[in-house]
This record gives C-alpha cells, sequence and structure tokens, in this order.
C-alpha cells in the first residue's frame, strides 16, 4: 500500500473517531459540558501518558517550547468546550460542520500572525465557505443562535491551535503534544467540575470514558495520517467526519438536518473540494520547478 494510501486510510479512521466521540458526548444526556470535556480529556491524558513514557520522552516538552504548549493547550480547551456546548444544544452534523470552519481560519490567522500570504483562491474559498456557514446557522439573533456561535467559536479557537501547532512544526512529539494538552485541560477544568458536579449514571460515566478513547483515536490517526502523506494531498477525506455526524444524527438521534443545513454542508465542501485541488495543482508547479532546476545544475555540472 502506498503512503498516500495509508494516509487516507488513517485520516477515515480519524473522522470516525471523533464522529463517535461527539455522539458519545451528545448520549451522555445533561451532564454539564465542563464535566463532559473534562472526562473526554483525562482519557486521552492517560493513553497519551502511556506513550510518552513507553518513548522515554519529556512529559511536558521542552523549556523553550513551553509558551507555544501552553497557549495551544488554553486555546484548545476553550475551543473543546464550545464545541462540547454546540453539540448539545445542535443537530450533530450542523455542530461538526460548523467546527470544519477551522482550516478556512487558520488561512487567515497564518496570514495575520506568520506573515504566510493568502492566495487568491483561498480567499475565494473562504467566502464560499461563509455563505455555506449563514445557510447552516440561518442568523435570525435569538437565543436559539447561541449555540450556533458555540459552533463558530469553537472552529476559531481551534485554528488558533492549529496555528500554533504549525509554528511548533516537529519541535515536540505528537504524543507530548496530545499529553500537555489533555493534562491542561483537565487540571484547568477540574475546580469548575468540583463546583457543579451532577451525579452520572453508569451508562453515562461509559459514554464519557468511551468518548475519550474515541477522541484519542481520532487524535493520533489524524497525527499519523500526516506523517503518511501531505496534508494538501489527503486533507479532504477529513470531511468524511460529516457524512459519519449526519448519519448519526439520523439513526441514533432521530435529528435530520433541514435543506439549508444540507445545502451549507456542500457549499462548505465544495469550497474545501476547491481549495484542495488549487493547493495540488500549485504543489505540482513547485514540483516540476524544482525538477527543472535540478535538471539543469547536473547538466551545468
Amino acid at each position: 500500500m502506498s503512503d498516500r494510501n495509508k494516509g487516507i486510510i488513517l485520516l477515515l479512521i480519524s473522522a470516525f473517531g471523533f464522529s463517535m466521540m461527539a455522539a458519545l458526548v451528545k448520549l451522555s444526556g445533561d451532564v454539564p459540558t465542563v464535566q463532559k470535556t473534562l472526562f473526554r480529556n483525562l482519557v486521552s491524558a492517560i493513553i497519551a501518558f502511556g506513550f510518552v513514557k513507553a518513548n522515554k520522552e519529556r512529559l511536558f516538552g521542552k523549556r523553550e517550547n513551553q509558551k507555544l504548549l501552553l497557549s495551544r493547550s488554553a486555546l484548545g480547551t476553550i475551543g473543546m468546550v464550545l464545541f462540547f456546548y454546540a453539540i448539545d444544544n445542535l443537530v450533530l452534523s450542523d455542530a461538526d460542520m460548523l467546527n470544519k470552519l477551522s482550516p478556512f481560519l487558520l488561512i487567515i490567522f497564518s496570514a495575520i500572525f506568520l506573515k504566510e500570504k493568502a492566495r487568491l483562491y483561498q480567499i475565494i474559498s473562504i467566502i464560499i465557505a461563509f455563505l455555506g456557514t449563514l445557510l447552516i446557522i440561518k442568523p435570525a439573533f435569538s437565543i436559539e443562535f447561541v449555540p450556533y456561535l458555540a459552533g463558530v467559536g469553537s472552529a476559531v479557537f481551534a485554528a488558533g491551535a492549529y496555528t500554533l501547532l504549525r509554528v511548533l512544526g516537529d519541535k515536540e512529539k505528537f504524543y507530548t503534544i496530545v499529553f500537555y494538552f489533555s493534562f491542561f485541560t483537565t487540571v484547568t477544568l477540574l475546580p469548575f467540575t468540583i463546583a457543579f458536579y451532577e451525579p452520572m449514571s453508569t451508562v453515562q460515566w461509559v459514554y464519557l470514558l468511551s468518548a475519550g478513547a474515541f477522541a484519542t483515536l481520532g487524535q493520533f490517526g489524524l497525527t499519523i495520517a500526516y506523517k503518511y502523506a501531505p496534508a494538501r494531498e489527503i486533507s479532504i477525506f477529513f470531511y468524511s467526519t460529516v457524512v459519519y455526524s449526519a448519519l448519526i444524527s439520523i439513526f441514533l438521534f432521530g435529528q435530520v438536518p433541514d435543506i439549508l443545513s444540507i445545502l451549507g454542508y456542500f457549499t462548505i465542501f465544495a469550497a474545501s473540494f476547491y481549495m484542495f485541488i488549487k493547493n495540488n495543482r500549485q504543489a505540482t508547479k513547485q514540483n516540476k520547478v524544482a525538477s527543472t532546476s535540478a535538471t539543469q545544475a547536473n547538466r551545468q555540472t
């Protein structure tokens, strides 16, 4: 099997893991959002701890990376709380698709903070994705608007966290980053969970601990997938989470997305697919230029 196909399969597995996490969080019922977030990350922290120890790496990373790790964890924690709130209050596939705005927001943040110039096709993709978002939200600016706002907010903070991950690059191992984030979230949310703790049934415990396990599967699958193939070649397959979530919404919760939401899904997916195609063409052109330059250099020598 080629590395590209390995990356695609891992990404599909990762998408399934995150979709199951979201479904189990929703199934856990009327548990406070902060409490759900803590239990999801507690499981991830334990599993990532095992990976860090097995590979004899530092639990909390290198001293020079602490600001980046801490900032990434803080943004990720806020984004996850907002995402779980959206899951609890929206059709599952709506919440999932709003969260998938993060790659488009990452382009904006990279242009602002990393000084990476946004290309015309990327700007067009962002505009198309924004129009798709409006179809899902159908803004009425009433109390029902708040969960949709939380869904968009989850994408904003996730994009901020991903921007910092790009700065981190290969400075830390992926399991160290996962442990740091999960540990930070657990410690940060513990006081709030204690203060507003709601007793849980055995079934709710099972749901939330399973959500943590599936989330870890999703996180590791995503990270390893991009080691096999560049994001520009396979990232489009991560949008399979929306298909998974839509099927789960229909068959498990009896929630059918309305026609405008479905149009919104297709619009955002179309924007992502357009950017995916353009990224690959851009990479092909760059490879051809590099290959031509190398051939000319060899002839001269």
